[in-house]
């Protein structure tokens, strides 16, 4: 029978939850006090992050699109200058990295990634007025300085709110924004190029950077309102004090220990096992492999005459939409098979097909169409990374985020030198080396695969388990400290009040409600 309370909490219709359990949003044995908490996170935390999130991939493909519709000519950017720019941003986005994250831990999330924002937003606009290609070096350094927050200390935010049930799920819509931002920066560019081309004496590309700082800087206002920083150091305005314990509570029984500071034995925590290094090698191999399917995508699309400059910023977004449909695929099939390393490795089979095609090269344009689509389908397994990583750290809050930090340093050192070395664009559209770079990657990711599972069961068989012992010393402190646990007799009890004086009691129809309330007045009068 459902009580007044979960019936207060039942805010939208039964086949709306009905529909949730179909596709396991919410899990059939959640009750529906967890369910509107979960409900409230979703809006208020993944909201947040995926509005950031996007904004950032924004003004980070802005540079791409504006490129192939005439800041290449504009600002002289020949030879391999624009590869030059690129990796400016990553330099400024690597250095800040692994500190930022750190400091997320100690400073209000709600205040220091809107700010973060803000500086990024205004560094962008500062590029629609550049004149030179150097210029253009100092933006693209300073929009990746300030970027840092974003991307690492948001997927922060996110796995430190959801159980390992939800997470690859809620994992998948926030990396879904990555290719939303950039298709959305594909299709900005070329309505751009093609109605705003000469207005106010800019070119079109300029008004891309305009466009794109005037979407950012009102965005932080959202996160100064709405991000609840992490759980046990909520101080949302959105959340009853019941919620916020529930939000600590659940996690706790699911194996993600709260917060211990950060402190000289932060190295240790990190460093001191294998989990940091293995997912580091596999996760950036699993990052870098697909990387085909962006900005080489767009330059061969580029290189076909038969393609207008709108049409090629059109077409260079199909990989993209590939991407966003395989990553919510794979974010709830991870999910329902309760590991990541199965949907990882289809995508490693197909990465590697892919670079196999794309390296003979000699094949038709329809075959090399399916190649780069395939390797957007592949990036939604890789993206498993990153919960993955959480659930192995779920047991040290601040080696979490400060090793999801480490592990993207990876994937940055990867975008600044992958492009120079092996996809410089004086060799556009045939990389031969490149090519041949990645089908040998693509088969050290599928060997190196197995070994995080080996590491992991050996463990178990040790009897070393972090998780458990985070659930274990959870169910100890809920038998000893009364306030948390229950009451000598059996009643639960939350922050010093029984959960029955918390709770409206349960009726099963409206006739037994009336007696029981004609009694307790009968009662009253007889006492006075």
């Amino acid at each position: 029978m459902t009580s007044v309370y979960e019936q207060k909490t039942y805010w939208y219709s039964k086949a709306a939850h009905k529909f949730a359990e179909k596709i396991d949003w919410y899990p059939k044995e959640m009750s529906m006090e967890e369910r509107a908490l979960v409900f409230k996170i979703d809006w208020l935390v993944l909201s947040f992050s995926c509005l950031a999130y996007f904004t950032k991939n924004l003004d980070v493909s802005a540079l791409t699109n504006a490129y192939i519709s005439g800041m290449d000519v504009d600002l002289k950017l020949t030879g391999d200058r624009f590869n030059y720019a690129t990796s400016m941003y990553y330099v400024g986005y690597c250095l800040f990295q692994i500190p930022s994250n750190i400091v997320l831990t100690k400073l209000p999330a709600q205040y220091y990634l809107p700010a973060a924002e803000v500086a990024w937003g205004l560094f962008t606009l500062g590029t629609a007025f550049i004149k030179n290609y150097k210029q253009l070096y100092v933006m693209r350094f300073f929009v990746g300085l300030t970027a840092t927050a974003c991307w690492v200390g948001n997927a922060h935010i996110v796995n430190s709110w959801y159980t390992r049930q939800e997470l690859g799920k809620r994992n998948a819509i926030y990396q879904n924004v990555w290719p939303l931002g950039a298709m959305f920066a594909g299709y900005l560019q070329s309505a751009a190029y093609s109605n705003l081309s000469g207005h106010g004496g800019l070119e079109g590309w300029r008004w891309l950077f305009i466009i794109c700082a005037i979407i950012t800087i009102p965005c932080a206002i959202v996160g100064v309102l709405f991000c609840p920083n992490v759980p046990d150091r909520c101080t949302s305005r959105w959340l009853s004090e019941r919620e916020k314990k529930l939000a600590v509570d659940r996690l706790l029984r699911d194996g993600f220990a709260k917060t211990r500071g950060v402190d000289r034995s932060l190295f240790m925590r990190i460093f001191g096992n294998w989990r940091i290094y293995v997912l580091f090698v596999v996760g950036n191999l699993y990052w870098m492999t697909p990387y085909p399917s962006s900005t080489p995508f767009a330059l061969w699309l580029d290189s076909q005459p038969k393609y207008s400059k709108p049409m090629v910023n059109n077409l260079s977004t199909i990989t993209y939409a590939a991407q966003i449909v395989s990553n919510l695929a794979c974010g709830w099939y991870s999910d329902y098979r309760q590991n990541r390393w199965e949907t990882m490795g289809y995508g490693g089979v197909l990465i590697l097909i892919s670079n196999v095609i794309l390296l003979v090269w000699k094949v038709s344009d329809g075959a090399k169409f399916f190649a780069f689509i395939a390797l957007g389908v592949a990036n939604g397994p890789t993206n498993l990374i990153i919960p993955w990583l959480a659930e192995f750290m779920s047991h040290d809050l601040e080696a979490r985020s400060t090793s999801i930090a480490i592990v993207n340093v990876g994937w940055v050192v990867i975008n600044l030198v992958v492009p120079l070395v092996a996809f410089p664009t004086s060799k556009a559209p045939r990389y031969l080396g490149g090519y041949i770079f990645m089908v040998i990657m693509s088969v050290v990711e599928l060997i190196l695969l197995p070994l995080p599972m080996y590491l992991h069961r050996r463990e178990l068989k040790k009897g070393i388990d972090y998780s458990k012992q985070v659930i274990d010393e959870f169910g100890a402190a809920g038998l000893e400290e009364k306030t948390d646990g229950a009451s000598a007799d059996g009643v639960s009890v939350v922050d010093g009040v029984s959960v029955s004086e918390l709770e409206p009691p349960v009726y099963s129809s409206k006739e037994e409600e009336v007696n029981e309330k004609k009694e307790k007045v009968e009662v009253s009068v007889a006492s006075v």
